[in-house]
């Protein structure tokens, strides 16, 4: 049954009304100069316009590069300390407006409030983490080789940096990469997610309430073309900081490679489960309901493989669907909800077809299988939590990623096995067992090859202290989070003073 007039207001009631959003250039609220806007609308709800953004173009991605370059030799010469404070503040106001903001997310993004709360929290902790590193940003001293010398090595900030970030931890992922790159002494100019730019307007508006400097924090709204590749080509832009697909990834890794720039890729996942015949069952289940379909499967560490011994397989399957086959799914805002829309149509149809392929491979669907477009799903992008059964490692439901509620099941033998098809995908993000049993949860923990590994949890639930990132197709190497996010956005400098009034020559021997 569709919704009445008076449903919708009581389920849109406090937010905020459609307006016109600007972007956010050298502290000021700014038109784009291609005098263009694009709407941005309700995943759940088709007839709820969140608002209108700049469509901006090449010339206004150049405005915020200049002010950022002209903001960062202050910015850089600010104490570390006092930069924290900054952040600080930004922490603060976030942990003030928690809810408000949480609930523009869930209306912009889609994924449940008890979800959207998260991603706000994790801005909020990235805030306090990274401020309480601006006493720290710990180099190194060493002994020198030589008498009266002193060594060390200090970090310095690259300049600015420009940020790519994607819808689906549309301020979570945001205040990883600004907060690390600011506490650094860097200014920033991000571009979000088309999809998604109001949680980002939401992060500025919090930047400029904390009285951060102008130009220290850009945000300019557009499509990749128009914002993101001027951005990888900008001669003044020092490190580009990326979270995406795997092959935009690889596209910006070509890019930014003639300048030599600094690059930080975060991209795909085809994450597993692995429950063993020692698990407790019942556990296992719930972390495979939250790794599968939190967020409606739209999550690089989501859940999409699970891999169950064969003693245990059918009980686990039978338990599983049905529990799934309960999941409630509709608009994030309601809270008798338990999974919120995709973000799209077109991410819709990416499912769909992916279901049709699993299908077609010969695996089984035990639960879910379909969009939902009908009654109060009509004006939406939903699909139904999904579950095949009876699939082969190789098939390609359990080799690609599908960033959607959709979860495949296939059997092992051993530990060992599980482990063999756990890392035999071209990604290596997140992975997770289910034991009793130490000594396999341990041979887990030393051979899967994932950048995140977790016991009796599942492949989702990252902590800001910790570095977050994956091995392989996943990234390159870099982390976000933790203090493995300030090596993204420093450099190390070498420094020797020698005091001992005479030349001194290091590696030559004075014998």
């Amino acid at each position: 049954m569709a919704k009445t007039a008076t449903q919708r207001e009581r389920e849109y009631a406090g937010l905020r009304a459609a307006r016109e959003y600007k972007n956010y250039i050298n502290g000021r609220w700014v038109a784009s100069s291609s005098g263009k806007t694009f709407e941005n609308r309700n995943p759940a709800d088709s007839e709820d316009l969140i608002g209108t953004f700049q469509e901006s173009n090449a010339d206004d991605l150049h405005a915020a590069v200049d002010a950022a370059h002209h903001a960062f030799n202050p910015w850089r010469l600010t104490p570390a300390p006092r930069r924290g404070e900054f952040l600080y503040r930004v922490g603060e106001v976030l942990r003030r407006d928690k809810e408000k903001i949480a609930r523009e997310m869930t209306r912009e993004m889609g994924k449940v409030l008890a979800e959207t709360r998260g991603d706000v929290q994790e801005a909020i902790d990235m805030a306090y983490l990274m401020a309480g590193e601006g006493r720290r940003l710990f180099g190194v001293t060493t002994p020198s080789e030589l008498p009266n010398k002193f060594n060390m090595a200090v970090r310095m900030p690259l300049g600015v940096a420009g940020l790519i970030t994607p819808w689906n931890f549309p301020i979570a992922i945001p205040a990883w990469k600004s907060m690390a790159a600011l506490i650094c002494g860097n200014t920033v100019v991000i571009k979000p997610a088309s999809l998604t730019p109001l949680s980002v307007i939401m992060l500025a508006e919090a930047f400029e309430e904390a009285g951060l400097p102008a130009g220290v924090f850009n945000v300019v709204t557009g499509g990749g073309r128009e914002v993101g590749e001027p951005m990888l080509k900008h001669p003044k832009i020092a490190v580009i900081s990326f979270t995406g697909s795997t092959e935009v990834g690889r596209e910006i890794s070509v890019a930014c490679a003639p300048q030599f720039k600094h690059v930080h890729l975060e991209m795909g996942g085809k994450n597993i489960i692995m429950v063993m015949e020692d698990a407790d069952l019942d556990l296992a289940v719930d972390g495979a309901l939250w790794g599968a379909f939190g967020t409606a499967g739209q999550r690089c560490t989501a859940a999409s493989r699970i891999v169950v011994h064969r003693k245990v397989h059918d009980q686990f399957v039978e338990k599983l669907a049905a529990r799934t086959r309960k999941l409630r799914v509709g608009n994030g805002l309601d809270p008798n909800v338990d999974m919120g829309p995709n973000i799209s149509a077109s991410q819709i149809k990416t499912v769909e077809k992916y279901v049709k392929i699993g299908k077609d491979e010969g695996a089984t669907v035990v639960a879910g299988g379909s969009a939902l477009t009908n009654g109060p799903y009509a004006k939406g992008h939903f699909h139904e939590p999904t579950i095949f059964a009876g699939v082969k490692p190789d098939m390609r439901i359990a080799q690609e990623e599908i960033f959607g509620p959709v979860t495949s099941i296939m059997q092992c033998n051993s530990v060992e096995e599980a482990i063999a098809i756990g890392n035999g995908v071209k990604y290596g993000l997140s992975s997770s067992i289910y034991t009793r049993d130490v000594n396999k949860a341990f041979l887990a923990m030393r051979d899967m090859y994932t950048g995140i590994f977790y016991v009796n949890a599942p492949t989702i639930g990252a902590e800001v202290h910790l570095p977050f990132g994956g091995t392989k197709q996943t990234g390159n190497g870099h982390r976000e989070a933790g203090v493995a996010g300030i090596d993204v956005f420093s450099e190390w400098k070498s420094i020797y003073v020698d005091y001992s009034g005479s030349l001194q020559r290091a590696q030559i021997d004075t014998e």
